[in-house]
Protein backbone atom coordinates (compact mmCIF):
# COMPACT_ATOMS: atom_id res chain seq x y z
CA UNK A 1 0.00 0.00 0.00
CA UNK A 2 1.51 3.31 -1.12
CA UNK A 3 1.50 6.54 1.23
CA UNK A 4 -0.86 8.09 -1.53
CA UNK A 5 -3.37 5.85 -1.42
CA UNK A 6 -4.65 6.58 1.99
CA UNK A 7 -6.12 9.83 0.76
CA UNK A 8 -9.10 7.85 -0.94
CA UNK A 9 -10.51 7.54 2.90
CA UNK A 10 -12.26 10.60 1.62
CA UNK A 11 -14.03 9.19 -0.61
CA UNK A 12 -17.22 8.19 0.62
CA UNK A 13 -18.84 4.43 1.39
CA UNK A 14 -21.84 2.81 -0.53
CA UNK A 15 -24.99 2.90 1.50
CA UNK A 16 -25.44 -0.26 2.37
CA UNK A 17 -21.95 -0.91 3.62
CA UNK A 18 -22.10 2.10 6.02
CA UNK A 19 -25.56 0.54 7.33
CA UNK A 20 -23.98 -2.88 7.79
CA UNK A 21 -20.72 -1.50 9.25
CA UNK A 22 -22.55 0.86 12.10
CA UNK A 23 -25.12 -1.66 13.00
CA UNK A 24 -22.06 -3.97 13.61
CA UNK A 25 -22.71 -6.44 11.18
CA UNK A 26 -19.02 -6.76 10.22
CA UNK A 27 -19.31 -9.80 7.96
CA UNK A 28 -22.27 -8.99 6.07
CA UNK A 29 -20.14 -5.32 5.34
CA UNK A 30 -16.96 -7.11 4.58
CA UNK A 31 -18.92 -9.61 2.18
CA UNK A 32 -20.54 -6.30 0.69
CA UNK A 33 -17.09 -4.92 0.17
CA UNK A 34 -16.17 -7.90 -1.86
CA UNK A 35 -18.53 -7.78 -3.52
CA UNK A 36 -18.55 -4.37 -5.07
CA UNK A 37 -14.26 -5.19 -5.58
CA UNK A 38 -15.67 -8.06 -7.90
CA UNK A 39 -18.07 -6.05 -9.81
CA UNK A 40 -16.33 -4.88 -13.22
CA UNK A 41 -18.46 -1.55 -12.91
CA UNK A 42 -16.53 -0.18 -9.36
CA UNK A 43 -14.12 2.29 -10.46
CA UNK A 44 -10.99 1.47 -9.66
CA UNK A 45 -10.23 5.05 -7.15
CA UNK A 46 -13.71 3.51 -5.16
CA UNK A 47 -11.99 -0.32 -5.08
CA UNK A 48 -8.49 1.51 -3.06
CA UNK A 49 -11.32 2.75 -0.68
CA UNK A 50 -13.22 -0.52 -0.40
CA UNK A 51 -9.76 -2.04 0.77
CA UNK A 52 -9.00 0.50 2.85
CA UNK A 53 -12.84 0.19 4.60
CA UNK A 54 -12.16 -3.67 4.82
CA UNK A 55 -9.45 -3.21 7.05
CA UNK A 56 -10.96 -0.63 9.07
CA UNK A 57 -13.54 -3.49 9.31
CA UNK A 58 -11.28 -5.97 10.24
CA UNK A 59 -9.48 -3.47 13.28
CA UNK A 60 -12.67 -1.59 14.78
CA UNK A 61 -13.82 -4.15 16.80
CA UNK A 62 -10.89 -5.22 18.43
CA UNK A 63 -10.77 -1.36 20.17
CA UNK A 64 -14.48 -2.21 21.76
CA UNK A 65 -14.30 -5.13 23.93
CA UNK A 66 -16.78 -4.70 26.81
CA UNK A 67 -20.31 -5.31 27.00
CA UNK A 68 -22.62 -3.16 28.81
CA UNK A 69 -22.67 -5.71 31.49
CA UNK A 70 -19.25 -6.15 31.44
CA UNK A 71 -18.41 -3.02 31.15
CA UNK A 72 -20.58 -2.25 34.21
CA UNK A 73 -18.68 -5.13 36.47
CA UNK A 74 -15.23 -3.41 35.41
CA UNK A 75 -15.96 0.10 37.23
CA UNK A 76 -17.92 -1.59 40.04
CA UNK A 77 -14.52 -3.55 40.88
CA UNK A 78 -13.52 -0.03 42.40
CA UNK A 79 -17.07 1.83 42.69
CA UNK A 80 -19.51 -1.35 44.16
CA UNK A 81 -22.67 1.15 43.90
CA UNK A 82 -21.99 2.07 39.79
CA UNK A 83 -24.74 0.77 38.14
CA UNK A 84 -25.52 0.42 34.40
CA UNK A 85 -28.11 3.40 34.48
CA UNK A 86 -25.05 5.84 34.94
CA UNK A 87 -22.79 3.58 32.35
CA UNK A 88 -26.25 4.22 29.81
CA UNK A 89 -26.16 7.80 30.76
CA UNK A 90 -22.53 8.50 30.37
CA UNK A 91 -22.56 6.85 26.89
CA UNK A 92 -25.50 9.33 26.04
CA UNK A 93 -23.31 12.27 27.52
CA UNK A 94 -20.33 11.35 24.83
CA UNK A 95 -18.20 10.42 28.18
CA UNK A 96 -18.09 6.85 27.22
CA UNK A 97 -17.58 5.33 23.83
CA UNK A 98 -19.07 2.54 22.25
CA UNK A 99 -20.07 1.19 19.19
CA UNK A 100 -22.90 -1.94 17.88
CA UNK A 101 -21.27 -5.44 17.51
CA UNK A 102 -23.75 -7.38 15.91
CA UNK A 103 -26.42 -5.23 17.22
CA UNK A 104 -25.41 -5.10 20.83
CA UNK A 105 -23.85 -1.87 22.28
CA UNK A 106 -19.82 -2.58 22.93
CA UNK A 107 -17.22 -0.16 24.92
CA UNK A 108 -13.97 1.03 23.63
CA UNK A 109 -11.08 -0.80 25.72
CA UNK A 110 -10.03 2.31 27.33
CA UNK A 111 -13.28 4.06 28.40
CA UNK A 112 -12.86 4.13 32.24
CA UNK A 113 -9.28 5.30 32.15
CA UNK A 114 -11.10 7.89 29.93
CA UNK A 115 -13.48 8.08 32.99
CA UNK A 116 -10.75 8.56 35.61
CA UNK A 117 -8.51 10.90 33.71
CA UNK A 118 -11.50 13.50 32.91
CA UNK A 119 -14.14 13.12 35.43
CA UNK A 120 -13.77 14.10 38.94
CA UNK A 121 -16.51 12.46 40.16
CA UNK A 122 -15.89 8.82 38.82
CA UNK A 123 -11.99 9.17 39.68
CA UNK A 124 -13.26 10.22 43.87
CA UNK A 125 -15.35 7.88 43.78
CA UNK A 126 -12.89 4.86 42.89
CA UNK A 127 -10.31 6.11 45.76
CA UNK A 128 -7.89 7.83 42.87
CA UNK A 129 -6.73 11.31 44.01
CA UNK A 130 -7.08 12.60 40.41
CA UNK A 131 -5.32 15.96 41.63
CA UNK A 132 -2.80 16.39 38.67
CA UNK A 133 -2.00 20.09 40.78
CA UNK A 134 -0.60 18.66 43.54
CA UNK A 135 1.48 15.94 41.61
CA UNK A 136 5.39 16.50 41.32
CA UNK A 137 4.68 16.25 37.22
CA UNK A 138 2.46 19.53 37.77
CA UNK A 139 4.97 21.08 39.91
CA UNK A 140 8.27 20.48 37.51
CA UNK A 141 6.04 22.14 34.42
CA UNK A 142 4.53 24.92 36.48
CA UNK A 143 8.79 25.42 37.74
CA UNK A 144 9.74 25.14 34.10
CA UNK A 145 7.02 27.58 32.76
CA UNK A 146 8.33 30.50 35.03
CA UNK A 147 11.85 29.68 34.14
CA UNK A 148 10.48 30.38 30.36
CA UNK A 149 9.37 33.31 31.07
CA UNK A 150 12.20 34.46 33.52
CA UNK A 151 14.98 33.41 31.32
CA UNK A 152 13.77 33.44 27.82
CA UNK A 153 13.89 30.01 27.70
CA UNK A 154 15.14 26.39 28.93
CA UNK A 155 17.27 23.37 27.19
CA UNK A 156 16.89 20.26 28.44
CA UNK A 157 19.71 17.45 27.26
CA UNK A 158 18.30 14.11 26.99
CA UNK A 159 19.55 10.62 26.48
CA UNK A 160 17.61 7.80 26.16
CA UNK A 161 17.46 3.97 24.52
CA UNK A 162 14.23 2.88 22.75
CA UNK A 163 13.44 -0.76 22.09
CA UNK A 164 11.45 -2.81 20.07
CA UNK A 165 10.78 -6.39 20.58
CA UNK A 166 7.80 -9.26 18.84
CA UNK A 167 6.07 -11.07 21.09
CA UNK A 168 6.86 -14.56 21.36
CA UNK A 169 3.53 -15.98 19.77
CA UNK A 170 3.59 -13.49 17.10
CA UNK A 171 7.60 -14.59 15.95
CA UNK A 172 8.63 -16.35 13.17
CA UNK A 173 12.05 -18.02 13.03
CA UNK A 174 13.51 -18.13 9.27
CA UNK A 175 11.47 -15.78 8.16
CA UNK A 176 12.49 -11.96 7.34
CA UNK A 177 11.17 -8.91 9.16
CA UNK A 178 11.57 -5.21 8.23
CA UNK A 179 11.34 -2.44 11.15
CA UNK A 180 11.13 1.57 11.66
CA UNK A 181 11.76 2.42 14.63
CA UNK A 182 10.87 6.48 15.11
CA UNK A 183 14.57 8.20 15.98
CA UNK A 184 14.48 12.32 16.94
CA UNK A 185 14.51 14.72 13.59
CA UNK A 186 15.77 17.99 13.00
CA UNK A 187 13.10 20.67 13.92
CA UNK A 188 12.55 24.24 15.57
CA UNK A 189 13.23 22.77 18.90
CA UNK A 190 15.42 19.97 18.42
CA UNK A 191 19.69 20.64 18.44
CA UNK A 192 22.70 18.58 18.88
CA UNK A 193 21.17 14.84 17.64
CA UNK A 194 23.13 11.96 17.69
CA UNK A 195 22.11 8.42 17.20
CA UNK A 196 24.84 6.95 19.39
CA UNK A 197 24.43 2.91 19.07
CA UNK A 198 21.90 0.82 16.65
CA UNK A 199 21.21 -2.73 17.92
CA UNK A 200 21.89 -4.00 14.01
CA UNK A 201 25.19 -3.36 11.54
CA UNK A 202 23.73 -1.90 8.69
CA UNK A 203 20.60 -0.41 9.87
CA UNK A 204 19.72 2.57 7.60
CA UNK A 205 19.27 5.86 9.95
CA UNK A 206 17.03 8.68 8.07
CA UNK A 207 18.00 11.20 6.79
CA UNK A 208 17.86 14.47 9.77
CA UNK A 209 15.27 16.00 7.82
CA UNK A 210 12.61 13.29 6.88
CA UNK A 211 8.95 13.26 7.27
CA UNK A 212 8.90 10.45 9.91
CA UNK A 213 12.27 9.69 10.93
CA UNK A 214 13.18 6.06 11.74
CA UNK A 215 16.15 3.95 11.97
CA UNK A 216 14.88 1.15 9.51
CA UNK A 217 16.29 -2.71 9.90
CA UNK A 218 16.03 -5.51 7.62
CA UNK A 219 17.15 -9.10 8.47
CA UNK A 220 16.09 -12.52 8.68
CA UNK A 221 15.55 -13.29 12.54
CA UNK A 222 16.89 -16.98 14.30
CA UNK A 223 16.31 -15.82 17.57
CA UNK A 224 13.72 -12.89 19.22
CA UNK A 225 15.92 -10.02 20.23
CA UNK A 226 14.92 -6.77 20.75
CA UNK A 227 15.80 -3.84 18.08
CA UNK A 228 17.55 -1.27 20.04
CA UNK A 229 18.48 2.63 19.18
CA UNK A 230 20.07 5.16 21.51
CA UNK A 231 19.98 8.60 20.66
CA UNK A 232 20.80 12.16 22.71
CA UNK A 233 19.82 15.24 21.58
CA UNK A 234 18.94 18.60 23.43
CA UNK A 235 14.85 19.98 23.37
CA UNK A 236 15.06 23.60 23.38
CA UNK A 237 11.90 25.42 24.34
CA UNK A 238 11.93 29.16 23.69
CA UNK A 239 9.55 31.94 25.59
CA UNK A 240 6.79 33.86 23.37
CA UNK A 241 4.98 36.64 24.97
CA UNK A 242 2.76 37.19 22.61
CA UNK A 243 0.72 40.63 21.95
CA UNK A 244 -2.11 41.18 19.53
CA UNK A 245 -1.00 44.28 18.93
CA UNK A 246 2.46 43.31 17.47
CA UNK A 247 1.26 40.91 15.00
CA UNK A 248 1.68 41.64 11.63
CA UNK A 249 0.12 40.79 8.31
CA UNK A 250 2.03 37.99 5.76
CA UNK A 251 2.08 34.48 5.75
CA UNK A 252 4.93 31.84 4.75
CA UNK A 253 4.35 29.71 1.66
CA UNK A 254 2.90 26.15 2.51
CA UNK A 255 1.22 24.54 5.28
CA UNK A 256 -2.12 26.27 4.47
CA UNK A 257 -3.48 23.84 2.04
CA UNK A 258 -5.80 20.95 2.21
CA UNK A 259 -4.38 17.72 2.53
CA UNK A 260 -6.28 14.47 2.43
CA UNK A 261 -8.16 12.49 3.64
CA UNK A 262 -7.95 14.67 7.29
CA UNK A 263 -7.02 18.07 6.56
CA UNK A 264 -10.06 19.55 4.39
CA UNK A 265 -12.15 22.31 4.75
CA UNK A 266 -15.46 20.57 5.12
CA UNK A 267 -18.54 21.89 5.58
CA UNK A 268 -18.56 21.70 9.03
CA UNK A 269 -15.34 22.99 9.68
CA UNK A 270 -15.95 26.11 8.00
CA UNK A 271 -19.07 26.65 9.71
CA UNK A 272 -17.24 26.18 12.94
CA UNK A 273 -14.43 27.89 11.85
CA UNK A 274 -16.69 30.89 11.05
CA UNK A 275 -18.98 30.96 13.80
CA UNK A 276 -15.74 30.70 16.09
CA UNK A 277 -14.10 33.77 14.20
CA UNK A 278 -17.27 36.40 14.25
CA UNK A 279 -15.19 38.03 11.85
CA UNK A 280 -12.44 38.36 14.07
CA UNK A 281 -8.73 39.41 10.93
CA UNK A 282 -6.10 39.70 13.85
CA UNK A 283 -4.44 36.07 13.16
CA UNK A 284 -3.46 35.70 16.78
CA UNK A 285 -6.68 36.08 18.13
CA UNK A 286 -8.11 33.87 15.63
CA UNK A 287 -5.62 31.12 16.86
CA UNK A 288 -6.48 31.31 20.64
CA UNK A 289 -10.46 31.05 19.62
CA UNK A 290 -9.46 27.73 17.87
CA UNK A 291 -7.54 27.07 20.59
CA UNK A 292 -9.52 27.54 23.24
CA UNK A 293 -12.30 25.80 21.44
CA UNK A 294 -9.85 22.81 21.33
CA UNK A 295 -9.15 23.12 25.21
CA UNK A 296 -12.52 23.86 26.64
CA UNK A 297 -15.04 22.17 24.04
CA UNK A 298 -13.61 19.17 23.26
CA UNK A 299 -13.35 16.48 25.99
CA UNK A 300 -10.23 14.04 26.36
CA UNK A 301 -10.69 10.72 25.54
CA UNK A 302 -8.52 8.11 24.67
CA UNK A 303 -9.07 6.99 21.14
CA UNK A 304 -9.40 3.66 18.62
CA UNK A 305 -7.04 3.43 16.15
CA UNK A 306 -6.57 6.61 13.98
CA UNK A 307 -6.89 4.28 10.46
CA UNK A 308 -10.56 3.44 12.05
CA UNK A 309 -11.58 6.98 11.95
CA UNK A 310 -11.56 8.89 8.07
CA UNK A 311 -11.71 12.40 8.66
CA UNK A 312 -10.32 12.92 12.23
CA UNK A 313 -11.21 17.24 12.44
CA UNK A 314 -14.52 16.77 11.54
CA UNK A 315 -14.87 13.52 14.53
CA UNK A 316 -13.51 16.09 16.86
CA UNK A 317 -15.76 19.09 16.07
CA UNK A 318 -18.79 16.49 15.46
CA UNK A 319 -18.33 14.34 18.27
CA UNK A 320 -16.32 16.83 21.04
CA UNK A 321 -13.90 14.85 22.15
CA UNK A 322 -10.11 13.32 21.33
CA UNK A 323 -6.85 12.83 22.20
CA UNK A 324 -3.93 14.80 22.03
CA UNK A 325 -3.47 13.85 18.36
CA UNK A 326 -6.96 14.35 17.50
CA UNK A 327 -7.27 17.99 18.97
CA UNK A 328 -4.02 18.99 17.57
CA UNK A 329 -5.65 18.15 14.21
CA UNK A 330 -8.71 19.96 14.89
CA UNK A 331 -6.64 23.11 16.00
CA UNK A 332 -4.73 22.77 12.47
CA UNK A 333 -7.10 22.74 10.48
CA UNK A 334 -9.36 24.77 11.80
CA UNK A 335 -6.26 27.38 11.33
CA UNK A 336 -5.83 26.45 7.81
CA UNK A 337 -9.10 27.32 6.93
CA UNK A 338 -8.75 30.45 8.29
CA UNK A 339 -5.28 30.83 6.45
CA UNK A 340 -3.17 30.49 9.45
CA UNK A 341 -0.31 28.09 8.62
CA UNK A 342 0.00 25.38 11.04
CA UNK A 343 1.66 21.88 10.94
CA UNK A 344 2.54 18.78 12.97
CA UNK A 345 5.06 17.83 15.76
CA UNK A 346 4.62 14.50 17.53
CA UNK A 347 6.76 11.85 19.28
CA UNK A 348 7.38 11.49 22.76
CA UNK A 349 7.13 13.64 25.86
CA UNK A 350 9.56 12.92 28.00
CA UNK A 351 10.20 13.83 31.30
CA UNK A 352 12.98 12.60 33.91
CA UNK A 353 11.04 10.14 35.24
CA UNK A 354 8.85 8.75 32.55
CA UNK A 355 8.46 8.61 28.32
CA UNK A 356 5.09 8.38 26.29
CA UNK A 357 3.93 9.40 23.01
CA UNK A 358 2.65 12.18 22.54
CA UNK A 359 1.52 14.71 19.44
CA UNK A 360 0.62 18.51 19.32
CA UNK A 361 0.61 21.98 16.79
CA UNK A 362 2.38 24.67 15.39
CA UNK A 363 1.00 27.65 13.92
CA UNK A 364 2.65 30.54 12.08
CA UNK A 365 2.34 34.18 13.25
CA UNK A 366 4.04 37.22 12.27
CA UNK A 367 6.81 38.74 14.03
CA UNK A 368 7.10 35.69 15.64
CA UNK A 369 7.20 33.35 13.49
CA UNK A 370 6.35 29.16 14.38
CA UNK A 371 4.69 29.16 17.61
CA UNK A 372 3.06 26.24 19.15
CA UNK A 373 -0.12 24.85 20.46
CA UNK A 374 -0.83 21.99 22.68
CA UNK A 375 -4.69 21.70 23.33
CA UNK A 376 -3.74 18.54 24.92
CA UNK A 377 -1.56 20.28 27.44
CA UNK A 378 -3.96 22.94 27.52
CA UNK A 379 -6.79 20.79 28.32
CA UNK A 380 -5.48 19.25 30.82
CA UNK A 381 -4.70 22.31 32.75
CA UNK A 382 -8.26 23.67 32.00
CA UNK A 383 -10.19 21.59 33.70
CA UNK A 384 -7.85 21.27 36.65
CA UNK A 385 -8.13 25.50 36.83
CA UNK A 386 -4.65 26.24 35.86
CA UNK A 387 -5.03 29.53 34.06
CA UNK A 388 -0.99 29.85 34.00
CA UNK A 389 -0.65 26.56 32.45
CA UNK A 390 -3.65 26.83 30.01
CA UNK A 391 -2.58 30.03 28.82
CA UNK A 392 0.96 28.94 28.14
CA UNK A 393 0.56 25.96 26.05
CA UNK A 394 -0.91 28.14 23.48
CA UNK A 395 2.51 29.83 21.97
CA UNK A 396 4.39 28.18 24.12
CA UNK A 397 5.73 24.34 24.70
CA UNK A 398 8.21 22.86 26.91
CA UNK A 399 11.79 21.15 26.33
CA UNK A 400 10.39 17.75 27.28
CA UNK A 401 9.72 16.49 24.15
CA UNK A 402 10.99 14.31 21.03
CA UNK A 403 10.36 15.47 17.79
CA UNK A 404 9.88 11.99 15.65
CA UNK A 405 7.33 13.33 13.14
CA UNK A 406 7.44 16.86 11.15
CA UNK A 407 4.29 16.03 8.96
CA UNK A 408 0.93 14.42 9.94
CA UNK A 409 0.77 11.32 7.17
CA UNK A 410 4.53 11.80 6.19
CA UNK A 411 6.30 8.88 4.47
CA UNK A 412 8.94 6.29 5.81
CA UNK A 413 12.33 5.89 3.92
CA UNK A 414 12.18 3.63 3.03
CA UNK A 415 8.30 2.62 2.69
CA UNK A 416 6.50 0.19 4.30
CA UNK A 417 4.65 -2.43 2.15
CA UNK A 418 2.22 -3.57 4.06
CA UNK A 419 -0.45 -1.73 5.41
CA UNK A 420 1.00 0.51 8.26
CA UNK A 421 -0.24 0.28 12.41
CA UNK A 422 -1.02 4.28 11.87
CA UNK A 423 -0.60 5.54 8.42
CA UNK A 424 -0.26 9.38 9.56
CA UNK A 425 1.99 9.09 12.72
CA UNK A 426 4.99 7.02 14.27
CA UNK A 427 5.55 6.77 17.79
CA UNK A 428 6.41 3.56 18.79
CA UNK A 429 7.40 1.56 15.84
CA UNK A 430 6.25 -0.78 13.25
CA UNK A 431 7.06 -4.29 11.77
CA UNK A 432 6.44 -6.62 9.10
CA UNK A 433 7.03 -9.82 7.63
CA UNK A 434 7.23 -10.38 3.56
CA UNK A 435 3.12 -11.12 3.83
CA UNK A 436 1.64 -9.03 6.53
CA UNK A 437 2.10 -6.41 9.28
CA UNK A 438 2.32 -7.11 12.64
CA UNK A 439 -0.58 -5.54 15.71
CA UNK A 440 0.22 -3.38 17.98
CA UNK A 441 -0.74 -6.17 20.12
CA UNK A 442 1.97 -8.46 18.50
CA UNK A 443 4.75 -5.99 19.74
CA UNK A 444 6.67 -4.92 22.82
CA UNK A 445 8.34 -1.34 23.16
CA UNK A 446 9.13 0.52 25.85
CA UNK A 447 11.74 3.47 26.52
CA UNK A 448 14.89 3.91 29.09
CA UNK A 449 15.91 7.64 30.00
CA UNK A 450 19.71 7.33 30.41
CA UNK A 451 20.02 10.76 31.20
CA UNK A 452 17.95 13.99 31.38
CA UNK A 453 20.09 17.37 32.37
CA UNK A 454 19.30 21.02 32.56
CA UNK A 455 21.37 23.11 30.03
Amino acid sequence: MRQEDYQALAIALPEDIVKAKWCGDFERATRLIDRSLADPRTPQCFKTRLRLEKEIIARLPLDYTYTLEQATELVRRDIPDFTQDELAQLMDEGAAEWIYIQGVPHLAARFYETLLKVNPNIARRAGQNGDFESSAENQMLMQTIRDMRRQGGVRRHIHMRASLRIKDEAFRPGQRVRVHMPIPAEAPNMRDIRILHVSEPGAQIGEAQSEQRTVYFEKVMQENEPFVVEYEYDCLALYHDLKEEEVQPGEPAGDLAQELPHILFTPTIRALASELAEGEQNPLRLARRFYDFCTTKVRYSFMREYFTITQIPEYAALNLRGDCGVQALLFITLCRSAGIAARWQSGLYVTPAEAGCHDWAMFYIEPYGWLYADPSFGGSAWRSGNQERWNHYFGNLDPYRMVANRRFQGAFVPDKQQLRLDPYDNQVGEVEYDNCGLKRSDLEYGWEIISHEEV
